[in-house]
């Protein structure tokens, strides 16, 4: 579904990503983990059109994006959730998800809209009862609920997500990572980004270890749960008892 070759992207003269080369098949939660500063959300950015790269090819189901709009990239099928949610706070939730829905809207794709809407309802119960209210006085769960229900409006095929456990109570991370899996398991394809190495390689299918903007290693999730570079760096002083955890 997506293939990256030799990307190489950055902010002015400063290169970032250095030659990434990865892909992402149909029907699978891919995860990219990595420190701070390591080009994650770089690449999520320039994936979404929202970053121009020095290099590269990106194909989407066999279409180049490089050069192609945001709105280009997401009426293709390919929408993120972007790190810090990015809600328009002083927006009801539901105006918050019909500005995700509008493509859709403005295709006149009515029927469309209105199934993406329940889906999203479905899917995030809390957020049906509370329709009218701002987003910004939604607690942290719920916004991160929003900001992945706005995506969904999409219709995507490609879902990608920038750190959607920041700043939440285990509990609520557990719920947000069970309904990634649901979103996998009805056929959305997801690239995660997430710092908690353990709770994001305890749902993705495979993983690439992203360091000072170069890919370090790959493989399935529990080839690099087992790694021990991986355990040591990325999972804490309680490697040892991964298993015991989330």
């Amino acid at each position: 579904m997506l293939r990256i070759r030799n990307l190489e992207a950055g902010y002015g003269s400063l290169k970032v990503l250095k030659n990434i080369s990865l892909h992402v098949n149909p029907g699978e939660i891919v995860t990219l983990i990595g420190a701070n500063g390591a080009g994650k959300t770089t690449l999520l950015h320039t994936l979404a059109g929202l970053n121009k790269p020095f290099s590269g090819m990106v194909s989407f189901i066999d279409t180049e994006i490089i050069g192609k709009r945001a709105e280009q990239i997401v009426e293709a099928g390919c929408s993120l959730v972007p790190e810090g949610r990015q809600l328009f706070a002083d927006m009801t939730v539901e105006d918050n998800l019909v500005l995700g829905g509008y493509p859709h809207l403005a295709k006149k794709n009515n029927d469309l809209f209105d199934a993406q809407l329940s889906h999203t309802y479905t899917l995030f119960p809390r957020l049906k009862e509370r329709t009218q209210q701002l987003a910004g006085t939604l607690s942290g769960g719920e916004q991160q609920m929003l900001a992945i229900g706005r995506a969904l409006m999409t219709k995507p095929k490609l879902l990608m997500l920038d750190e959607p456990s920041t700043g939440l109570a285990p509990l609520i991370v557990k719920d947000i990572l069970s309904i990634i899996v649901k979103l996998r398991d009805e056929g959305t394809t997801i690239l995660l980004v997430e710092q908690n190495a353990r709770a994001a390689l305890k749902i993705a299918d495979r993983g690439y270890v992203l360091e000072t903007g170069t890919l370090l290693i790959e493989g399935t999730a529990e080839e690099l749960l087992q790694n021990h570079d991986v355990r040591r760096a990325y999972l804490g002083k309680d490697y040892r008892s991964i298993d015991e955890q989330v």
